[in-house]
């Protein structure tokens, strides 16, 4: 079947096939004699008709049959042939024209995975991350913790920073006054430039005054964006935040038995949180090492899809007014690399006979759906209608498990403090 193979590079490989006259022959006679034995020929029993007969009534649709049948074949039986592993479908560059009890002869260019030969990712060297958990982390918590059960009460004290404001205010732009009634602002917000919360501070219930405030070039309403703008204020009330209690009602308030075990509950999350952390930068340490160790060609199909992913979804995040050609020349080299780690991975994840299970599946969504809070069912319609499957879920699943392979096979460094 393979003529010849050409190295176009070293991702790109010219395969010239030809299919033997004797092969294209007997899957001729076999589809011929297969509707010798069903046509309906007037004057002939079935299976009966002379078959020049039904070569002459049916010898072009078969022909043109035949090689749609063979040509993939051709190509599957080149490909593993020449132990090639393509990453997309082949470029027909030459088709010779078809002729009886003559060879077949094609010409594809294909794209394929590259030859890394020797992988080096035993005993890589990465950094101890400390995970220790220290008493302040988990103050800085409780602190977090009271602030989210926290309550307004009133206040004829003056506005300070945190406190609530509520408040008719009226300005004037270029398309004339706007005013707004009992408006709810916290002092120090960055909803508003500072100038406007400084002009709030030492304020009083029932007070009116003046504040100028500049806004920035960026800020989102366009009519006030780079302005000096003067507000007309009057403070209706005020209000003050009252944290509650750091003891054993707050922590039953938050499903603990008590303020004891609820320290030891957020020990125990923050414990779990810092090495979580950990593993994903030493991960992404072994990663770029794992790259940078190793020089290969990416496909550039594979870049290209990449690209365009990552394109699309700066896009999405930038409105159409995105430069997409300079968001594609800015993210070129990072799909580059992202293209070079997967297929490492995936040679790694071969090597090492990497699997994943269904449970293994089960359990990944599972996970996704409680750190999303959604449903299982949304998980999974989420990756098909994304991916059409699940497959892209699957891929993940596998290069998490590589990646935790590699973890265990690397060599920890302890960082000096």
């Amino acid at each position: 079947m393979l003529k010849a193979i050409e190295e176009v590079s070293p991702t790109k490989k010219r395969l010239r096939i030809e299919i033997s006259s004797q092969t294209i022959e007997k899957e001729i006679s076999e589809s011929l004699e297969k509707l010798r034995q069903r046509a309906k020929i007037a004057g002939f029993r079935a299976g009966k008709a002379p078959m020049g007969l039904i070569e002459k009534k049916f010898g072009k649709d078969v022909e043109g049959e035949v090689l749609q049948k063979l040509i993939p074949k051709a190509y599957s039986e080149t490909i593993r042939e020449a132990r090639l592993k393509p990453v997309d479908e082949p470029v027909f560059e030459e088709m010779g024209d078809f002729k009886r009890q003559e060879p077949f002869n094609m010409t594809l260019l294909v794209e394929v995975m590259p030859s890394l030969g020797e992988l080096n990712y035993a005993g890589l060297k990465v950094r101890e991350v400390e995970t220790d958990v220290q008493d302040k982390d988990v103050e800085d918590v409780l602190e977090r913790l009271r602030e989210e059960k926290a309550v307004y009460e009133p206040s004829e004290e003056p506005l300070a920073e945190g406190d609530m404001a509520i408040m008719d205010y009226r300005f004037s732009l270029e398309d004339g006054e706007k005013s707004f009634e009992s408006q709810v602002f916290k002092v120090g917000s960055a909803n508003m430039p500072a100038d406007f919360s400084r002009g709030l501070a030492g304020r009083k219930k029932g007070e009116s005054f003046d504040v100028t405030a500049g806004f920035p070039e960026d800020y989102p309403v366009k009519e006030m964006a780079g302005k000096q703008v003067l507000f007309h204020i009057t403070l209706k009330d005020s209000k003050k935040v009252k944290l509650p209690a750091l003891d054993d009602e707050l922590a039953k308030d938050l499903g603990r038995e008590n303020l004891e075990d609820l320290k030891a509950h957020i020990r125990e999350q923050v414990q779990k949180s810092k090495k979580q952390a950990a593993v994903r930068m030493q991960k992404a340490e072994l990663m770029k090492k794992l790259v940078e160790s190793h020089e290969f060609d990416a496909p550039e199909t594979l870049v290209e899809k990449e690209l365009a992913g990552m394109v699309e979804e700066a896009v999405a995040r930038g409105g159409k007014d995105a430069d997409v050609q300079a968001l594609r020349e800015g993210m070129r080299e990072t799909a580059r690399r992202s293209v070079k780690a997967s297929l490492l991975l995936e040679i790694i994840g071969e090597r090492e006979k990497v699997e994943v299970s269904e449970e293994e599946i089960k359990k990944k969504i599972a996970e996704l759906a409680q750190r999303l809070s959604i449903t299982p069912e949304n998980v999974i319609k989420y990756y098909i209608s994304r991916d059409g499957s699940l497959d892209g879920l699957k891929h993940a699943v596998f290069e998490e498990k590589v990646m935790d392979l590699v973890l265990e096979k690397a060599q920890l460094e302890k960082v000096d403090k």
